[in-house]
């Protein structure tokens, strides 16, 4: 089982339950050392003294806060302890909004809150199953390893869940940060507004989190294998062309008459064992066949990828 980030208390009203931090994510993200050209040696990055040029361990360095001028007010970091809020071990329920009011760019990081035996079960289960029935996040705010956060506390199947959220001022404004953003001026008509909710109508799925992964992922394994094997990978094609304006009523009914044509409302997967990708260029097909997880499929020819394919649509 893995361990708790941070301990503390979750507090609403007079009801107190000693809780643990879990961390909710993890990354799958290929890494990659740097290295340099031409030699192969690996390149590190130091801590290193600005005046003497040599290396400091980590336990001797403090945090300096600059005034200017080369100036700096040293803190130690249990200081920075000190002043926290509570010590740090308090996470008090402060208001309860409702969750379609919290806009998602606000959201940073997840992570799972644990009750910390198995006595406050029950105070633990009441705050999640009122938070579920009335479908509200509770907001709080509590300080974890030297920093303040804003956070929202929700109800899962079975588990709280706490999100980190970006301050009020750390979000930036949108007019001030986009160049061109619609304005009243751009008008939409009521026929191409009723088409364009047509094609999100029959683009509705149901969320299945595991319908989707990260084939950049794959694409990048796939490419440290070809090499290391002297293989050519198949490139990604580019992007299409941009919808001209002129065309847009158009585009939305095609789009809208090639997914009915498609199976409507399948899940991803189920609507690609129903489509005909003989139309398909050879690096979608490359896509699929990875997704797929066809074995061979950096030797096929077009031809080749079609016919593996098929064969696992039918097999599926």
């Amino acid at each position: 089982m893995a361990r708790s980030i941070w301990s503390g208390v979750l507090t609403f009203g007079l009801v107190t339950v000693p809780v643990g931090l879990f961390t909710a994510t993890e990354d799958h993200t290929v890494h990659f050392h740097q290295l340099e050209r031409g030699t192969g040696d690996r390149i590190r990055y130091k801590r290193i003294n600005e005046r003497t040029g040599e290396e400091v361990e980590s336990r001797d360095i403090v945090k300096g806060y600059d005034l200017g001028d080369g100036e700096y007010v040293v803190i130690e970091p249990e200081e920075l302890d000190d002043i926290a809020p509570g010590k740090s071990k308090v996470v008090d329920m402060t208001g309860f909004v409702d969750l379609d009011q919290i806009e998602p760019v606000y959201f940073d990081r997840t992570y799972y809150v644990a009750p910390r035996g198995k006595e406050y079960l029950k105070v633990y289960e009441l705050l999640r199953a009122a938070l579920a029935e009335a479908n509200k996040a509770g907001i709080a705010t509590f300080t974890m390893r030297g920093k303040q956060y804003l956070t929202a506390l929700r109800a899962q199947e079975n588990v709280l869940v706490m999100h980190t959220m970006r301050w009020a001022d750390e979000v930036r404004d949108p007019r001030e940060e986009v160049a061109a953003l619609p304005d009243r001026r751009q008008k939409v008509t009521s026929r191409e507004l009723k088409t364009a909710r047509q094609l999100i109508d029959a683009l509705t799925v149901d969320w299945h989190p595991e319908d989707y992964h990260d084939t950049f992922e794959e694409r990048v394994k796939e490419l440290v294998e070809a090499k290391r094997e002297g293989k050519e990978i198949v490139g990604e094609a580019g992007p299409p062309e941009a919808t001209n304006v002129i065309d847009l009523m158009s585009a939305l009914q095609q789009s809208v008459e090639r997914n009915r044509a498609k199976g409507g409302t399948a899940r991803p997967r189920e609507r690609e064992r129903q489509e005909d990708v003989s139309g398909l260029t050879k690096s979608e097909l490359y896509r699929r066949a990875t997704d797929a997880k066809i074995p061979g499929r950096s030797k096929m020819t077009r031809e080749q990828l079609i016919e593996a394919l098929g064969k696992r649509r039918a097999a599926a």
